[in-house]
């Protein structure tokens, strides 16, 4: 590599679905046929507003529906087709199709209780490891589509959140509620050649995100989380 691909910049904006159409409050996960909201939408059509001006020569989603109607209108601001990347997919869960919840899901079922024994792993799915793995390989693909300009990549909570946690050197195991990866977020890495030098969260959709689903919002019965959205 010369000295001033060394040097160059590439930002690769992380971003997190909009809202999901899910009445009855499941665990969704990998399921097929979760689509976003009418609300969902307007995020995604806000954060394409946001990044009209920004020079993205490459628009990259999860096979997941949610993950692709996000990315759709991104892309179609730039004028770019839009990619596939599998390993931006949700994290595995054994939750998954479920509610979830101590008094009112599946916790409620002794024979659930075995998947919740290790909160380090977690024990319940994918291992956090293996998402990093995943979710770096990536990030660093997007990178190498866009050097020198911007990528954009559309995720889920939880493997952007552990992509994060990783790159920021904090432990990879945390409190769900803590999440700094709220719907049509953006947490952005910036690289000096294949170097991360920055990373940095904005939230573009912030108004239009009930106040139960911002960061660090307590539940309100009746209006579950997305969890491992």
């Amino acid at each position: 590599m010369s000295h001033d691909t060394d040097q160059e910049l590439t930002v690769v904006h992380v971003m997190r679905h909009g809202e999901v159409e899910n009445p009855t409050g499941v665990l969704y996960g990998r399921l097929p046929g979760y689509h976003l909201s009418e609300l969902g939408r307007r995020m995604a059509d806000r954060v394409a507003e946001h990044l009209a001006p920004r020079d993205v020569t490459y628009v990259v989603a999860s096979p997941l529906e949610r993950a692709q109607e996000t990315a759709t209108p991104i892309a179609k601001a730039h004028g770019l087709d839009l990619g596939t990347d599998a390993r931006l997919i949700e994290a595995d869960n054994v939750f998954q199709g479920k509610t979830f919840g101590i008094g009112d899901g599946a916790l409620r079922r002794p024979a659930n209780w075995k998947h919740v024994v290790n909160p380090f792993k977690p024990s319940w799915g994918e291992p956090y490891v293996d998402q990093v793995v995943r979710m770096m390989g990536a990030l660093d693909a997007a990178r190498d589509r866009a050097r020198g300009h911007e990528a954009v990549v559309v995720s889920h909570q939880l493997p952007i959140w552990t992509l994060r946690s990783y790159v920021e050197r904090r432990r990879l195991w945390h409190d769900p509620r803590k999440r700094q990866c709220t719907l049509a977020s953006l947490t952005t890495f910036t690289y000096r050649g294949d170097r991360i030098v920055s990373v940095g969260y904005t939230e573009p959709a912030r108004d239009l995100v009930p106040a139960h689903l911002l960061a660090g919002a307590k539940p309100v019965k009746g209006q579950g989380k997305a969890y491992g959205a």
